[in-house]
Order: structure tokens, then C-alpha cells, then sequence
């Protein structure tokens, strides 16, 4: 039969039997429980399925990972396979993988080994340290599909190339150098925007701790995969929330960079050439010093000198130690975002804002209620860039095999729109930058406001309305994506878990509109409980080094404050 004649349900069945197929016979779990039978599937329930040495290494920190393979206490290959078993039952239990090389990592594993026997060091700061990479990422001999079933077999939807045997993705390269190993691709879901994981090939994506729920997106497969602690790190993209929606939704810690701070070039996106608001890659993980260790090793490699885009901003020791004798010798301002006047929080993100700044004025911090430039003008900016082709890109990428579009996107991309002019593509840019103009002014005029003498040091804010979100129901992106149009450093910070006796409905609720009203009904204490709930915290420009010191110390804080409440329970 030849190709062209084969329908999407074919390809697509056949991808998928060849990632599961890709799972090592021994690692295939002979039965997959039921949502009901096994709704969390993280820590003791995976932990069944693995032997002593394994849980030791996969449960232990990207940077304890890191020294001990760098000091020859574990090698790089026991780690590795330890990662690749674990990504496997990841994969069975929630979907997260698009592609598996583990032959090749292990490989690449006893090729680092056998470098540490011969120098007695080791190879770079990641020296041994399986990575996972969002399925944007371009790994020679590894196929890229996005979640397309139209790029099965091509190279970004191009058949003949042959670039997908030998081209490597900027990053892919610096990482192999800081002594990385890459294992594995994680899913996403095809088009990249919407902060749920499904495509046509593998299906839906779940989370982890609650498989009721969404793991976010459109990094979502790392999301899942890390929080199953198949991975100690990963790395994906945020255009409008995509590292920090699956950071908050699975327990994480993930970083938005500002735009340029880390390369970008050579990866496979949506919309490629919409310049208003480019899509960022950065770091997930389970602790900031991980996210820390993994931004520090990349500047090391002087990515500018191979990304166009990439700004010259090695890692800034200042920046962080300037951040530091803040936290320690005096008191920080915090501007808190409690609703963003269109959409109100559902009741455990309410209680998540208000433990974090119970837990900073405890410590002797200020908070200042956040009333910036409305937010609602920021979203119709962001959302405006997001269909400047009106949707070429992505139908043109959904014919190439003839499937149907996820009803995740649908809203904003079932109908192929008029392209935006160049008029209308200057005027919504001068509008973006009067907007980050005014609310830079707001923020500096913050000053006023505080005791410290400066404006507040940054900002806490939900990143969604919701803990996670109900499949097929995230429907509003505002708390996330107004730091996209604003281009600012943001962290996702874990603080709790929704508790059904705690978080009860707000049966005084006053919806503003009938959005609020919708968004407010998705809430079922008895369906969410136990699911991670977050917040972000947020800098100005380019403030990676100050961000990630404060997510640290608020991050910190509030597990000592969760410790204490504890006690006294």
C-alpha cells in the first residue's frame, strides 16, 4: 500500500505501537489500572515496579545526581538505565512519551563513563545527568513529530530530507557538551497551544498525582514524566504559560526565561516568524537549585555564539548575590495578585495565595495588594499575535494528513481566520509595547508604596485559575499568559495540595461574568482533592538569577511553614 493512500488513523496507530513497542519487554507493567481503581500514581504506587538501587537514584536531586557522578560514586550508565526504567512506567501510566533512544543514551552513558575512568573528572557540569526534552527539540537519528501525525516520517512535515538523522537542535548540542544524557522526548500536544496535553497519536496525557485532571501543557509530557520522577530535569516552552502551567500542575518547579536568555535556535514550534511574543525554552524540575544548575550549565557554553537571538548575558554571580543579602539582611517587598479582575480562583489557589503571604509577613516581609494596567488588555494582545496568520500554520500542518483538529484548540483555531495586515500587526506591537511601558511605570511607582525604599521586589500571582485543569476545560489563560506579552521572569512555586475538607465550594460566590460563572462550576472539591496547587512568582526582564533566588527562599519557607502546621496537627 502505498503512503500516500494510508489514512491518519493508520499512521497514527502505527507511531503509536512503535513508541510502546519501544518500552524494554521487561519494564511493560502487565496490567494498567483504571482511573478509579489507581488515581495517583505517583511515589509508593511506581515505586512497586522498581528495585532499591533504582528508587535511590531516580528519587535523589538532579544536583546529588550530578555529584555523585561526577565524584565516580555512581557512573553514568546505572543512573541512565535507572531513568530509562522509570520514564517507561511513566509512559504506561500517563502517556507522557512521544520518543524513546534508551539504547543510545546508554551508549552515550559508558561513553562518559569511560572518560571519567581515563581523566578522573568529569566530562561538564551536567556530567551524567539524564535529561528529557519536550518534542520540540530536534535529536539526530530521533524523530520530531509535535503531536502532528502529518510530520510522521518527515522532517517538520517535509518528506526527503534526511536533517532528521543529523540535525541537532542548538541546546541538544551545548547539552551533550555539559556531559548530559538524552533519553527521551515527552508529549504535547499538537499546535502547542493549549495548556492540556492530547494529540491524535498517543492520546491524552494525565497528571500524575490526580489522573482525573490535566498534567498542563503544552509542556505537559514533562510535566507527568517528572513528577513520576522519570526524569530528574527537563526542559520545555512557554508562549503563554507552557513551562509554568505544567510545573504548577504536577508539583514542579519551572522557569520562564525572558526572551533571549537561553538559545532557542534549531527547534521545531508553531507560527514560526510571529515575532510579537516568541515562545521560550527553560527548565523543570524538582528543586531551583536543579533549574539553577541547568540554566548555569548552558550559559557556560556561550550560546550566543550560535543563537542569533540569544543575548550575551552569561550567568550574572552578582545578580544572584545582590538577591541573596536582600533576603538575608533585610526586608522584601511583594506585590500580590489575588484576581486579575476577569476570573476568580478557585478556592485551594486562594488558599495557596494566602499561605504564601501569611508565610512571608511571618518572616517579616511586606505585601502590598498588585493593581496594575488591566490585564485584560494585555490578554487581547497576546491572543491577537497568536492569530496573526489566522491559523495557516496550523491547518496547514493537520492537512498534511488529513487529521482532525483536538477540540482543545478548536475555540481559537477550528475556523481558518483572514490573515492579519501589516497595519494591524505594527498597530497590535505599538500596542504591546504601551503596554509594557505603563506597566513597567506602575511597577516602579510601587516605591511609594512600601517601607523599603524600592519598588516591590516581585509580584505572586496564580498561574491558573485552577489547581489543574478538568480535561477538555482549560478555558482561560490570563494569570499566565500576561507575562508572556509583558516578557517577564517567572517561577512556578509548589506551596500545597487541594484538601476536600478545607477547600469547600464558595457558596457566596458573585460570578463578574458568565465566564467566571463557567470557570467557578468546574470546581468539585471531591474530584480534585490531593491535586498540587501553585503559584508563580514573577520579576522584571531578565532577572533569571533574582527570580530563581526568591522562588528558592519563598519556595523553602513555605515547606518549613507546612512542617510546622503539621506539627501542631
Amino acid at each position: 500500500m502505498a503512503t500516500e493512500t494510508l489514512t491518519w488513523q493508520h499512521l497514527a496507530k502505527v507511531k503509536l505501537d512503535a513508541i510502546n513497542e519501544s518500552i524494554p519487554e521487561r519494564w511493560r507493567l502487565a496490567s494498567i489500572p483504571s482511573i478509579g481503581e489507581q488515581r495517583d500514581v505517583t511515589g509508593p504506587f511506581i515505586c512497586k515496579f522498581l528495585s532499591t538501587e533504582e528508587i535511590e537514584i531516580t528519587e535523589t536531586d538532579a544536583v546529588d545526581i550530578v555529584e555523585k557522578t561526577s565524584q565516580g560514586i555512581w557512573t553514568a550508565e546505572e543512573v541512565t538505565k535507572s531513568f530509562c526504567h522509570r520514564a517507561s512506567l511513566a509512559h504506561q501510566l500517563t502517556n507522557c512519551l512521544h520518543e524513546t533512544f534508551f539504547e543510545a543514551a546508554i551508549e552515550d552513558a559508558k561513553r562518559l563513563d569511560e572518560y571519567y575512568a581515563q581523566h578522573k573528572a568529569p566530562i561538564g557540569p551536567l556530567h551524567g545527568l539524564p535529561v528529557s526534552l519536550k518534542d520540540q527539540f530536534h535529536v539526530k537519528g530521533v524523530e520530531t513529530t509535535m503531536g502532528y501525525v502529518g510530520w510522521i516520517n518527515t522532517f517538520q512535515g517535509k518528506k526527503g530530507t534526511g536533517k532528521e538523522k543529523v540535525f541537532e537542535s542548538e541546546m541538544v548540542k551545548e547539552l551533550r557538551l555539559s556531559g548530559a544524557v538524552l533519553y527521551c522526548k515527552t508529549s504535547v500536544p499538537h499546535s502547542l497551544m493549549t495548556g492540556e496535553t492530547v494529540n491524535n497519536i498517543i492520546g491524552y496525557t494525565t497528571n500524575p498525582k490526580n489522573r482525573n485532571l490535566a498534567c498542563g501543557g503544552s509542556s505537559g509530557g514533562e510535566g507527568a514524566l517528572i513528577a513520576l520522577k522519570g526524569s530528574p530535569a527537563g526542559f520545555g516552552t512557554d508562549i503563554g504559560g507552557s513551562i509554568r502551567i505544567p510545573a504548577a500542575f504536577n508539583g514542579l518547579y519551572g522557569l520562564r526565561p525572558s526572551t533571549g536568555r537561553l538559545p532557542y535556535e534549531g527547534m521545531a514550534n508553531s507560527m514560526d516568524g510571529q515575532n510579537t511574543v516568541l515562545s521560550v525554552v527553560g527548565p523543570l524540575s524538582h528543586s531551583v537549585a536543579s533549574l539553577r544548575l541547568l540554566v548555569k550549565s548552558l550559559l557556560s557554553q556561550e550560546p550566543w555564539l550560535h543563537d542569533p537571538l540569544c543575548n550575551e548575558i552569561p550567568w550574572r554571580q552578582d545578580q544572584e548575590k545582590q538577591a541573596l543579602d536582600l533576603i538575608s539582611s533585610s526586608k522584601l517587598a511583594f506585590g500580590i495578585l489575588k484576581h486579575d479582575g476577569a476570573i476568580t480562583p478557585h478556592p485551594p489557589v486562594q488558599r495557596a495565595l494566602d499561605m504564601v503571604v501569611e508565610t512571608l509577613k511571618k518572616l517579616g516581609h511586606e505585601v502590598i495588594e498588585w493593581d496594575p494596567p488591566s490585564h485584560k488588555r494585555g490578554y487581547d494582545i497576546i491572543v491577537g499575535s497568536w492569530t496573526y496568520d489566522g491559523g495557516a500554520d496550523i491547518h496547514n500542518a493537520l492537512r498534511l494528513s488529513g487529521e482532525p483538529m483536538v477540540s482543545q484548540i478548536s475555540g481559537m483555531y477550528g475556523k481558518k481566520r483572514e490573515e492579519a495586515s501589516a497595519s494591524k500587526i505594527s498597530a497590535n506591537n505599538i500596542a504591546q509595547r504601551e503596554y509594557q511601558k505603563e506597566y513597567m511605570e506602575y511597577w516602579n511607582s510601587t516605591v511609594r508604596l512600601t517601607s523599603t525604599g524600592r519598588p516591590v521586589d516581585a509580584i505572586i500571582a496564580p498561574l491558573a485559575p485552577f489547581a489543574a485543569a478538568r480535561p477538555d476545560r482549560y478555558k482561560y489563560y490570563g494569570y499566565s499568559n500576561i507575562y508572556n506579552i509583558l516578557d517577564y521572569t517567572s517561577c512556578a512555586v509548589p506551596v500545597t495540595k487541594v484538601d476536600k475538607e478545607v477547600d469547600v465550594k464558595n457558596t457566596s460566590f458573585k460570578p463578574i461574568s458568565e465566564q467566571d460563572k463557567d470557570i467557578q462550576g468546574d470546581y468539585d472539591p471531591e474530584l480534585y482533592d490531593g491535586a498540587h496547587v501553585a503559584v508563580q512568582l514573577v520579576g522584571r526582564r531578565l532577572q533569571e538569577e533574582r527570580v530563581l533566588a526568591f522562588s528558592e527562599y519563598v519556595g523553602r519557607a513555605i515547606i518549613e511553614s507546612n512542617d510546622i502546621r503539621s506539627s501542631h496537627l
